[in-house]
């Protein structure tokens, strides 16, 4: 990668070869390789270099809405220990990656203090990153302010250039994760935003969401105070007419959009036949179908960027080399994803929590269940599963096995079987 000219990266240096695009990761750690053998082997010295020429591919930017900002087409989930893991942030830097998601609660505090000793070594690149976390364990607005600084301290900056806030920021007993009710968009939540940017102490406001996306989306497009907002997005929801609209309404209002969750259930094993046939369809294209999913969302332009939980330089690499090769999917690629989507929708919760609530009084929090169990199922990720699953109020947690899901499994558009599943998630989560 040392003679990279014009920024441009071909195709078969990154990504030709298996579903982990073994040879475009050597390809890329074998230049990082040569760099760091004439190099001391530190953060600050690698990144505090200002090269002649761009020696390192940059990942893409788009602007952010009416922000006036520019962020990195990909952005660095960090939902893992990064005070460990300082070689992601320092190669997420290095290839353009400059958007970066954690959380207070991600990795316990292990995420935003991670981001706190990056910066601590290296504060000179404070001004190239765009940092975004969320408010949490908070149900009051003084709860919210506590977590700012909290936050501030943690990651050694004087300010945050995202804020979120989610369900519990303004009613307690929620799982805290993202909005699921504009309802909680309310006046006085408005003053602190109002208050937290006259002080400096956050540049944008917003919120994650990944339940009840459309009505969410299509209430903040109403408002002039909310600037980002980062939504599920994914080749399975794209068709949804709902969300497409309100997706449509945020676009024009200005709001920025980054799209999470853009994996659709992240298949770690090829299992089914339709597993094999979209892995196979897009390896004789040239990419994995990891990478093809990520380009199916960024190539609807309202998007600014894709937020990806990236522990490892695999996976880095991978979606990397995504953004970097200029091949667009085809109309016939769309197809083929929207086909597989349609064939494997019973394993996917759409996130359409409404549906399951007016069903399920007494059950408020089958969706969470159905996302506790894909990070443990998909991501891997059992102790953080299990600690959400924890979360769920007892007087609920008792009522999950002999609750009758008959009608909202009736009623689900994905046709989940929603009553097997909760069993499951109560079994390797309780």
């Amino acid at each position: 990668m040392d003679n990279i000219e014009n920024k441009q990266v071909t195709r078969r240096r990154f990504i030709r070869g298996s579903a982990m695009a073994a040879v475009g990761l050597s390809s890329v750690l074998a230049g990082c390789k040569a760099r760091e053998e004439k190099e001391p082997n530190t953060v600050e010295t690698e990144v505090s270099k200002t090269p002649k020429k761009q020696e390192q591919p940059q990942v893409p930017r788009r602007k952010l809405g009416k922000t006036g900002v520019e962020v990195s087409c990909l952005a660095l989930g960090t939902i893992f220990n990064v005070v460990e893991n300082q070689t992601i942030l320092q190669k997420s830097f290095l290839w353009g990656v400059n958007y970066w998601d954690t959380a207070p609660d991600y990795a316990g505090p292990n995420s935003e203090l991670g981001i706190g000793k990056f910066i601590s070594k290296n504060p000179q690149a404070r001004e190239k990153l765009f940092i975004s976390t969320k408010a949490a364990d908070a149900i009051t607005i003084d709860d919210v302010e506590k977590s700012l600084q909290a936050s501030l301290k943690r990651m050694n900056t004087k300010y945050i250039d995202l804020y979120h806030f989610m369900d519990r920021v303004v009613r307690p007993g929620l799982s805290g994760h993202g909005l699921s009710d504009p309802a909680l968009l309310t006046d006085e939540l408005k003053q602190w935003v109002k208050s937290a940017k006259e002080r400096k102490l956050i540049r944008f406001f917003g919120f994650p969401t990944h339940k009840n996306m459309d009505k969410c989306l299509a209430a903040a497009a109403k408002l002039d105070w909310i600037d980002v907002i980062m939504t599920t997005y994914s080749f399975r929801i794209m068709q949804d007419p709902k969300l497409q609209a309100s997706i449509e309404a945020c676009h024009k209002a200005g709001i920025g959009l980054i799209a999470m969750k853009t994996q659709g259930r992240p298949q770690e094993k090829i299992e089914t036949e339709e597993d094999k046939k979209l892995a196979e369809h897009f390896l004789q294209r040239g990419f994995t179908e990891a990478q093809a999913k990520i380009k199916a969302v960024l190539q609807d332009k309202r998007f600014s960027s894709a937020c990806v939980r990236m522990e490892n330089m695999t996976y880095l690499t991978s979606n990397v080399a995504a953004l970097l090769d200029k091949t667009k999917l085809t109309r016939a690629d769309m197809d083929f994803l929207k086909q597989y989507a349609r064939a494997t929708c019973s394993g996917y919760c759409a996130g359409c929590a409404n549906i399951c609530d007016s069903t399920l009084p007494d059950v408020p929090c089958v969706s969470d269940i159905m996302r506790y169990l894909m990070y443990y199922n998909s991501y891997g990720d059992s102790d953080r599963a299990r600690e959400l699953f924890a979360q769920i109020p007892a007087r609920v947690r008792n009522r999950l096995l002999t609750t009758d899901y008959r009608l909202a499994e009736s009623r689900c558009p994905q046709h989940l079987p929603i009553g097997k599943l909760v069993a499951e998630a109560v079994g390797k989560l309780a």
